[in-house]
């Protein structure tokens, strides 16, 4: 049959049906303008630390980071090696590592006797006694390694993932992937933190949103007791309405200056913190407060003991700014486990400083139901050799194989999960890089470390750069 070609053509739209039939698109246009202004407004109100909805679902919370600062020895605190005993004094019967920190000699076994403890049988040497009665909620990674040697770059690789570049800290990630669980409140924060091997740069953002960077509470060196968040006072005598209205003129001056230049992430990052700061003033020193405790907690953490008071302020100040919502929360025994020598007076102070704490902080948060939903996390930038230096009593560093523990957050309870060589020097059974540590963090957060991405300079980059695998074996089933 032959086609019409009149009748297949289309007759030119009049000017009158073009406008009726373009105002449905007008309107859509003028919807989607609007409702993007309300997404752009809502946005805004929740704020850049807003609480976020996991990518997966989530076995934790929160964190709480133990960090032992200056690299305790595995041999002589949780990884038993009886051939270490047998071969004390003889040659490493296998090459040391191609770099070294120090000179080292010949094996050393260590001053502590091993003993198991709990159901599941763990070895505890007897520098930690109040740790050994927890170790059934303990997860022990045993094969752990890293790639640098030296406190600064191991530190770094620890806390950010690379140990040659600025990246962002754990904790930012966390709080850019999470948000907080208390807009009145950072959602990282770092107790005492250490000023040297990378400094700011373990609790700094980089070049993600500068409120996401951790807010110091004190310093190394600075007695816990004088820990507090800096430049939240109110001034005296200037009544919280005056100051919000200051803050109103602030920021309005502020909008004004970035309504010219355009995005300006240092302004923005100004703008945020003068917000939470004047947020933190009601809430903050509330949950300082450690004399809100009863007397029964405050000695469980030792804080009638000069010796474990410091820290024991640190773990009981994680307890109630992690119940409180802060979803990273660091506590740091700093420098003190650098043990190239006095190994045996050294780490047995360093051991009694910490110990009663950290057992007080695993019993603390289970008996408030908080444990399986806080991820706790102990261990150093890298371990100890099995062998001494010359002086006869200090262990050289050692990142090829050490041993970094777990407890709570979703992971397998009293297991103890890979296995250094007979001497405790390399990482053998189911190794466990830094990468795959972090990997699995932000996984019982409900993170994939894949996905959990920022955009800069041309290129995205994430806290585990291009490596790191979840180390599925230690998560709870279900």
């Amino acid at each position: 049959m032959r086609t019409d070609l009149r009748k297949a053509v289309r007759p030119a739209l009049t000017r009158r049906e073009m406008l009726r039939r373009a105002a449905s698109g007008f309107g859509h246009l003028a919807l989607a303008g609007l409702l993007g202004e309300a997404f752009a407004a809502q946005r805004v109100s929740a704020g850049p630390l807003s609480w976020k909805s996991p990518l997966m679902p989530a076995r934790a919370k929160r964190v709480i980071f133990l960090f032992m600062h200056g690299g305790p020895s595995q041999v002589d605190t949780f990884d038993y090696k009886p051939l270490l005993i047998r071969d004390h004094g003889k040659p490493l019967p296998f090459p040391k590592p191609r770099v070294v920190s120090s000179p080292t000699s010949t094996l050393l076994k260590s001053p502590w006797e091993f003993r198991q403890h709990g159901q599941c049988g763990a070895w505890v040497s007897s520098l930690f006694p109040h740790v050994a009665q927890q170790v059934d909620d303990i997860c022990f990674l045993k094969g752990m390694h890293g790639s640098n040697s030296r406190h600064g770059g191991a530190l770094l690789e620890l806390h950010t993932g690379s140990d040659t570049f600025v990246r962002p800290s754990l904790g930012s990630w966390v709080s850019y992937g999470l948000g907080t669980e208390n807009q009145d409140l950072p959602s990282f924060l770092t107790i005492s933190p250490t000023p040297t091997h990378g400094g700011a740069n373990a609790y700094g953002s980089a070049f993600l949103p500068a409120i996401h960077q951790g807010t110091p509470i004190g310093a190394s060196g600075i007695p816990s007791d004088r820990a507090l968040i800096p430049f939240i006072q109110n001034a005296e005598g200037t009544p919280p309405e005056l100051q919000r209205l200051e803050l109103d003129e602030l920021n309005a001056m502020n909008e004004s200056q970035l309504a010219l230049t355009g995005p300006d992430a240092a302004l923005e990052g100004r703008i945020n913190a003068f917000e939470l700061a004047f947020r933190m003033q009601t809430t903050a020193p509330g949950v300082q407060d450690l004399q809100r405790e009863s007397p029964a907690t405050r000695a469980l953490y030792g804080l009638d003991d000069p010796l474990t008071a410091d820290f024991g302020r640190q773990c009981l100040m994680a307890r109630r700014f992690s119940e409180a919502g802060v979803r990273f929360v660091q506590a740091t025994h700093s420098y003190k486990w650098d043990q190239h020598g006095s190994l045996t007076k050294d780490h047995a102070r360093n051991a009694r400083e910490v110990d009663r704490p950290i057992a007080a902080l695993l019993a603390d948060l289970k008996g408030r139901g908080l444990l399986e939903e806080t991820l706790v996390l102990w261990g150093g930038e890298f371990g100890r050799t099995p062998v001494t230096e010359l002086n006869g009593d200090g262990r050289d560093h050692n990142p090829h194989g050490y041993t970094m523990w777990l407890a709570g957050g979703g992971v397998r309870a009293g297991l103890s999960y890979g296995a250094t060589d007979d001497y405790g020097y390399f990482a053998e059974t189911d190794k466990v890089h830094l990468h795959d540590l972090q990997a699995t963090l932000l996984y019982l957060l409900g993170l994939d470390h894949e996905k959990l991405t920022y955009r800069y300079a041309g290129r995205d980059f994430r806290l585990t750069d291009v490596g790191g695998r979840i180390v599925r074996e230690i998560v709870q089933k279900g």
